[in-house]
C-alpha cells in the first residue's frame, strides 16, 4: 500500500486492489504457457503481474499500464525487488495500443460511475471501444470500454481474465459489451458470489473468464459464442476448489446483448423459470399494452397540491387536474378508485396537479407570479417549456406500475382515471385487452414467475430498493392475454382475499393464491418447479435488500 495513499484518493480514481485468492485464480485461468504475453491494464501495485510471474519463463513477457504515476513506480519497484522481469506503462490505458500482441490480459478495471466520467476521459474510453465496434452511452461507467479495450490487445485465440462489476449482467448499457464477448470469445463463463468479494466496496462483482478470442468476428463470422457457463461460488475462498469440473451450468440469453441476469438463477431455477416462459401462458407486459414514464413538473412541491391547498389559494378547477399523489404507497392493493383518491385528498394528500389548462384565473395567475419569486421557473424543466408553469399532458393510463419498489412492482388498475407524474409508469393497454386488462392483470400478475422475473428485468438501487424503467417493464413477464380469460372467472373470485391478504402485508400469501390458480391449475407447472420459483425469489430479493442496507452511504467509485 502506498504512504499517504488514502481509501479516499483510491476511491476517486476507481481503485481498490484484488484479494491475492482472486488475481491467483484468474492468472492460474489465464496464463497456460512459459511463453504467454501477459498483460494486466491499470496494473495499480501490479498483484496480477506478481502472481502471473511464477507461471512465466524467459520466452514469456508480462506488462502493465497504470495512469497513476505513484502506484506505476511502486509497481514497478516491487517487481524488481523480486526479480520480475516486467515492463510498467505510465499513461492512460485507454490510449495504449498494443493491439493483437498478448496472450492473456488479467486483471481489475477501475469502476468509476459515469456522474464521475467525464470530459477527456470519457471521450478516450469511448473512442477506444468503438475500435471494437462497441458504442456506448453516456451512462456507462468506466468499466465496460475498458473491458473491450483489454480485448483488443489479444492475440487470435487469446484469454481475457476480469474482475468486473455485476452491472455486466444487468444494466442496460452493457448490452453493447455483451454482445462484444459472445460474438468475439468461443467461451464465456462467468463466476458468482454470495458473499461480497472486496471487503473495501460494496459493489457487487463477478469473474469474467472468456476464451478463444477472434478478432473481427460478429454475427456473420466465424468466431463467438450462443451461449456461456455459469459457476456460483459462495465466497473468494471457494475459488481454490473451483475446477474446470467443478459445478456449472450453460446458459443461452435469449439475444447476446439481452441481459444476463437469468445467470443469478440457480441451475433449478433456471430450468423452471425457463420452462415457464417457453409456455404460451406468459408475455412480456408489452403484450398487453405500452408502458411510458409519468409527467415532469421540475418541481412537485410547488405543481402538485391538496384539495385543501387549492381551496386556500382559491384556484379555480380549470387550474388543476386530478393527479395520483407522488409516490406510489397508494398504489399496493390493486386499484385506485375515485373513492380512494377523494380520501386521499381528503387527508392531505396531493391530489391536484397545477395545469391551468388555457387561461389562468386569477388566482392562479397571482400563484405563478409567487412561482416565480422563488425562482420555480429557474429549474431545468420549467425554464425549456413555454409557457414554464404549463407541464406537459399525458392522458391517463388504464394501469399504473409502481417505479421503485421494497418488495415487487404491482399494477393497480386506475378506476379514477387520474393522471401521474414519473414517481410512477402509466400502461396504456390496447384496446381489445382493456377490459381484462384492467379487471384482472393487477392480480394476476401476482405470481411467483413474475415476482422471479421482476428481479432479473429491473435492478437493484439504493437502500435496496428494485428499480423499473418501462424498456424493462416492457420485457417483464405476466401472464398473456389468453391464460388471463381461460382463469377470468377464479380471478375474479379471488380478488377479494387477493385484495385482504395485500392490505395485512402479506404478498407472499396472495401470490400463492394467484400461483394455484394460474401456474400449477392452468399452466400445470409442477410443484418442484414452482418450488424453484420461489425459491430463487427469496433469494434474490433477500441478496438485494441485504446488499442495500450494508451499502448505505457507499462512494460512487469502483474495484480495481
Amino acid at each position: 500500500m502506498l504512504t499517504g495513499d488514502s481509501s479516499t484518493l483510491r476511491k476517486a480514481r476507481g481503485a481498490f486492489f484484488t484479494p491475492a485468492p482472486v488475481a491467483r485464480f484468474l492468472v492460474d485461468w489465464a496464463v497456460r504457457k512459459h511463453s504467454d504475453a501477459v498483460l494486466e491494464p491499470s496494473c495499480g501495485e501490479a498483484v496480477f503481474l506478481h502472481e502471473a510471474a511464477g507461471k512465466i519463463g524467459d520466452a514469456g513477457r508480462l506488462v502493465g499500464v497504470e495512469l497513476h504515476r505513484a502506484s506505476a513506480r511502486q509497481a514497478a519497484r516491487t517487481l524488481a525487488e523480486k526479480g520480475i522481469a516486467a515492463r510498467i506503462h505510465t499513461g492512460d490505458f485507454f490510449i495504449h495500443n498494443e493491439f493483437g500482441c498478448y496472450d492473456a490480459v488479467v486483471g481489475n478495471p477501475p469502476y468509476v460511475r459515469y456522474q464521475d466520467f467525464s470530459g477527456t476521459d470519457r471521450a478516450h474510453a469511448h473512442r477506444a471501444a468503438l475500435r471494437g465496434g462497441v458504442r456506448l452511452t453516456n451512462l456507462a461507467s468506466s468499466w465496460a470500454a475498458f473491458t473491450v479495450h483489454a480485448a483488443l490487445h489479444l492475440r487470435t485465440g487469446g484469454r481475457l481474465a476480469l474482475v468486473l462489476p455485476a452491472e455486466l449482467l444487468t444494466v442496460n448499457y452493457a448490452g453493447a459489451v455483451r454482445q462484444f464477448l459472445m460474438d468475439r470469445f468461443t467461451h464465456v463463463e462467468l463466476v458468482l458470489f454470495t458473499e461480497r468479494v472486496i471487503p473495501e466496496v460494496q459493489e457487487e462483482v463477478i469473474l469474467l473468464l472468456a476464451d478463444g478470442y477472434t478478432p473481427d468476428a460478429g454475427p456473420t463470422g466465424v468466431g463467438g459464442t450462443e451461449h456461456m457457463v455459469v459457476r456460483s461460488l459462495h465466497n473468494a475462498d471457494d475459488l481454490g476448489a473451483l475446477a474446470a469440473t467443478g459445478p456449472s451450468r450453460r446458459w443461452m440469453p435469449e439475444d447476446k446483448s439481452a441481459k444476463w441476469s437469468a445467470g443469478l438463477l440457480s441451475p433449478d431455477g433456471l430450468d423452471a423459470y425457463t420452462h415457464a416462459l417457453g409456455d404460451t401462458g406468459f408475455a412480456g407486459l408489452q403484450t398487453w399494452g405500452e408502458t411510458t414514464l409519468g409527467m415532469v413538473t421540475g418541481n412537485n412541491r410547488f405543481f402538485t397540491l391538496s384539495p385543501a391547498k387549492a381551496e386556500q389559494l382559491g384556484l379555480a378547477p380549470t387550474d388543476t387536474i386530478a393527479l395520483s399523489p407522488p409516490g406510489s404507497r397508494h398504489l399496493r392493493a390493486m386499484t385506485l378508485t375515485a373513492a380512494q383518491l377523494a380520501a386521499l385528498g381528503a387527508d392531505g394528500s396531493a391530489t391536484l396537479l397545477f395545469r391551468p389548462a388555457d387561461a389562468p384565473s386569477r388566482a392562479a395567475e397571482h400563484y405563478i407570479r409567487s412561482g416565480e419569486d422563488l425562482d420555480v421557473h429557474e429549474a431545468y424543466k420549467c425554464r425549456v417549456r413555454t409557457p414554464w408553469w404549463r407541464v406537459p399532458y399525458l392522458k391517463p393510463a388504464d394501469l399504473l406500475l409502481t417505479y421503485m419498489n421494497a418488495d415487487t412492482p404491482r399494477l393497480a388498475a386506475n378506476q379514477a382515471r387520474t393522471h401521474h407524474l414519473n414517481s410512477v409508469h402509466g400502461v396504456y393497454l390496447r384496446t381489445d385487452l382493456r377490459a381484462d386488462g384492467m379487471s384482472l392483470l393487477p392480480p394476476a400478475s401476482l405470481n411467483s414467475l413474475t415476482l422471479l422475473g421482476a428481479e432479473l428485468v429491473g435492478r437493484p438501487y439504493g437502500g435496496g430498493m428494485l428499480k423499473i424503467e418501462p424498456r424493462e417493464a416492457d420485457q417483464l413477464p405476466v401472464p398473456a392475454p389468453s391464460l388471463v380469460r381461460a382463469h377470468a372467472a377464479e380471478l375474479r373470485a379471488a380478488r377479494t382475499s387477493v385484495r385482504r391478504r395485500l392490505r395485512e402485508g402479506d404478498l407472499l400469501g396472495a401470490v400463492e393464491i394467484v400461483d394455484r390458480i394460474l401456474l400449477t391449475g392452468g399452466m400445470g407447472l409442477s410443484g418442484r418447479r414452482l418450488g424453484a420459483l420461489r425459491e430463487d425469489h427469496a433469494r434474490l430479493s433477500a441478496r438485494r435488500r441485504a446488499r442495500g442496507r450494508s451499502s448505505t452511504g457507499r462512494s460512487g467509485a469502483g474495484v480495481r
